[in-house]
């Protein structure tokens, strides 16, 4: 008799039935790959998110990109509007406090230059006084007498002290002797007929003038040359 062989397994495996009564998938041999089943991924629900406001790029226009919504143009446009009142408004005001500013320079500089004009116009008046008392005495009678010469020897000392004081303090003395009349700081009195001298020149001096750094204190009041009188002309035969 042939001895009966042995069952062989089948190609694919068989599914064993566990303790449980389970059926258990078989595993497969060696050197067989693993066909991995791909797995479909479920669709997750996105959640809405909130719009965030974008700023307007200037060059949308260039690239063609559709304009912005009405709302957000005029409420742009009224922050430009704003922008460029304030802008202005604080122009005016630099300009405003640069005006303030160089006034109060201008008036300090003013008050420092011409501050002492009311006190320089009164010691014109002594000035004018110690000259009158020197012109008064002639020479010639000062020297026959001791007592005119002691007087000359303490006045005209003091006239000069005074002058240089004036000048150290940029008061200029105006003595237009042989010049042109100048209406600014000139002031004539009356005119002498001398035809030696052009119409206008300055040919006495009343009392001098002075000034004050450049501002006129007291106008020189001088007598000018008169224009030589023409006869007028005889009538033709």
């Amino acid at each position: 008799m042939s001895e009966s062989k042995p069952d062989t397994p089948e190609s694919e495996p068989e599914a064993r039935e566990t303790q449980s009564g389970e059926p258990q998938a078989s595993e497969p041999r060696a050197g067989e790959a693993q066909a991995e089943e791909p797995q479909a991924e479920e669709p997750q629900a996105e959640e809405p998110r909130a719009e965030e406001p974008k700023a307007e790029d200037p060059r949308a226009e260039d690239r063609g990109d559709p304009p912005a919504p009405a709302g957000e143009g005029d409420r742009i446009a009224l922050l430009e509007a704003e922008i460029s009142q304030f802008k202005d408004q604080l122009l005016r005001a630099l300009a405003e406090t640069e005006n303030v500013r160089r006034r109060g320079q201008r008036e300090r500089s003013d008050a420092i230059k011409y501050g002492a004009t009311a006190l320089v116009k009164d010691l014109l008046a002594v000035s004018d006084n110690l000259r009158r008392a020197i012109d008064s005495v002639p020479r010639d009678a000062a020297a026959d007498d001791d007592r005119l010469t002691t007087l000359f020897d303490g006045v005209e000392p003091t006239e000069k002290e005074l002058l240089s004081v004036f000048e150290r303090h940029h008061i200029v003395k105006l003595e237009p002797l042989g010049e042109k009349l100048d209406p600014h700081r000139h002031e004539a009195i009356y005119e002498v007929p001398d035809p030696s001298q052009p119409p206008g020149t300055v040919v006495q001096l009343i009392e001098p003038g002075y000034l004050l750094h450049d501002r006129l204190v007291r106008p020189a009041r001088v007598g000018i040359a008169k224009g030589q009188a023409t006869d007028p002309p005889e009538p033709e035969a």
